[in-house]
């Protein structure tokens, strides 16, 4: 027997479209590659997609066909993501941060056959261009003013393309299932592998992050995501915003706290989202010009773990909520959120900054659960630490073109390469990266949780730990510091500062200081990078 409801698809311009009819004058704000700002709205953002959409079509482009992004967070950004997928092609964002050569194979390996690119990037892809086998158009996103004269290659005027269509398009009438987005994994070990989102894990997604106890985003939030739209998809944002006809407020190329801050302060945003290194430099910026945050209520901070101290020092300083997220590329990316549950709401402040290291609860639409080596569940104490596994609507059934072969064991469940517990309250915290954990004597030291107290020690601005080889404990941990500016801590206050903060036999057995720490394209540490910096390191004494 079939229910007696209306069917309608899942499909993401179906976001756009709501936007457009119910907060039509809703502004979207963004800083240009060309300098200054430009100043739009939902509506004018729907009909410019449609352009892209009907350009696209001219273009040759047809329903299953990739066309990427080169870009930063702009408006124009946000016109290609709804054109390309609203007209039934693929957008796939492709991180600049990339090594060269990771570009080159994505992009081939996705077979794009048109290339969104911004300003920032003509140079790269001058280089590039002979060896992007699948791309027949260039489309650089600027007006006839800002065209380069004599480029090698031959670039399309992406205003000249929207202004030539009339906006006269029907959007893709597919199937919910047909894909809507590709975006490849950061590639720390082996070639980058390309998660292929559908319109329904992505509707889906938008649905479960909007709720209270994940984003939250409404209608009335001014939302800055300093993420950008090639990491992750700026954590759905996009999406979130169109859903609920929020205020979107975009950095273009700008990552430095002096910009942000003005722009925040002067767009009177109310909730924005990086990874930790964008808030160290900006709690930077504000404690050396003694100036506030304005309107802000709510940070949400996800790619790595946020420290305890940041957390706090916003709270308090601050007067705004750090939410900590937890996902990646393969769940479209959002897995948990740490909002408060009603238990953890009657703690005092104190517990509650406790909780908030954590990673958070999972949200409706994720399953979560950790095993041990042999695959047998773990009970959820909060102390027994395994491989964290996850399933949902919204989670990487398989890689693009089959990549990495059977991802999911026989229940469907996908292993995603961390090391975490869960608590009775639901609550997971990430420990390590299984690659990453520390083995000591046949036990197990976090290298995140050592990152992030040390991190509290006067004068450190950034850590890694690492671990090293040791002839008693097999690993043991070594702790690589960043000094802030002008700050010159010491080794013996930095452990000293981590004495009763975490178990003895976690204390790291040296500290080194450098000038900066490695991160990958996405703003990680780069623990392989560092462990190869210091391959022919050795501890000054060894405990016998």
């Amino acid at each position: 027997m079939l229910g007696g409801m209306q069917d309608w698809p899942l499909l993401v311009w179906k976001l756009i479209d709501f936007a457009a009819l119910n907060h039509g004058s809703r502004e979207i704000v963004s800083l240009t590659c060309e300098g200054g700002e430009h100043r739009s709205n939902w509506a004018e953002v729907h009909r410019r997609s449609k352009g892209v959409a009907q350009a696209l079509s001219r273009l040759g482009l047809k329903q299953g066909d990739r066309a990427a992004t080169l870009a930063w967070n702009t408006h124009r950004h946000i016109e290609c993501w709804y054109g390309i997928s609203g007209m039934g092609a693929v957008a796939h964002t492709v991180n600049p941060r990339l090594f060269e050569d990771q570009i080159v194979y994505i992009i081939n390996h996705a077979g794009d056959r048109v290339l969104f690119l911004d300003l920032t990037f003509v140079g790269l892809i001058e280089k590039l261009a002979p060896r992007l086998n699948s791309v027949e158009h260039f489309v650089l996103m600027t007006d006839a003013a800002h065209m380069p004269t004599n480029a090698s290659v031959d670039f399309l005027c992406y205003e000249e393309l929207v202004a030539q269509a009339d906006g006269d398009f029907a959007w893709a009438r597919v199937e919910e299932t047909t894909p809507a987005g590709l975006c490849y994994t950061s590639g720390t070990t082996g070639n980058p592998k390309g998660v292929l989102y559908t319109h329904r894990s992505n509707v889906l997604h938008t649905l479960g992050s909007i709720t209270k106890d994940a984003m939250g985003v409404g209608s009335e939030d001014v939302a800055l995501p300093v993420v950008p739209m090639y990491h992750a998809n700026a954590w759905g944002l996009p999406y979130s915003c169109a859903a609920v006809g929020a205020k979107m407020v975009m950095g273009g190329p700008h990552f430095d706290a002096p910009t942000l801050h003005k722009l925040l302060m002067k767009e009177g945003v109310t909730f924005t989202a990086a990874v930790p290194t964008i808030w160290l430099g900006m709690l930077q910026h504000l404690e050396e010009t003694g100036t506030d945050l304005g309107a802000l209520k709510r940070v949400v901070i996800g790619g790595s773990a946020a420290p305890r101290s940041m957390i706090v020092d916003f709270k308090e300083k601050y007067g705004v909520e750090v939410i900590h997220a937890w996902g990646m590329t393969e769940m479209s990316p959002l897995g948990t959120v740490g909002s408060l549950s009603a238990e953890a709401a009657k703690l005092s402040q104190e517990e509650q900054f406790d909780l908030k290291t954590k990673q958070g609860r999972a949200i409706f639409g994720v399953e979560l659960k950790v095993t041990d080596d042999a695959g047998t569940t773990l009970p959820r104490d909060g102390e027994s630490f395994g491989h964290l596994m996850v399933r949902g609507p919204w989670c990487v059934g398989e890689y693009f073109g089959g990549e990495g072969g059977h991802i999911l064991d026989a229940e469907g469940w996908f292993d995603t390469g961390d090391v975490a517990t869960i608590d009775q309250g639901g609550y997971m915290q990430i420990t390590d990266r299984a690659k990453d954990v520390i083995k000591s004597g046949g036990e197990w030291i976090s290298s995140i949780e050592l990152e992030n107290e040390a991190i509290g020690a006067a004068g450190v601005a950034e850590a890694a730990v690492i671990g090293m080889p040791h002839p008693k404990w097999d690993e043991r941990p070594l702790l690589v510091i960043v000094p802030k500016a002008g700050a010159t801590p010491r080794k013996e206050d930095v452990l000293a500062h981590l004495e009763g903060r975490i178990a003895k036999w976690w204390m790291p057995d040296d500290v080194v200081f450098v000038d900066e720490i490695p991160h990958t394209a996405t703003g990680k540490i780069q623990k392989t990078t560092l462990r190869e910096q210091f391959a022919d390191y050795s501890f000054p004494a060894v405990d016998g």
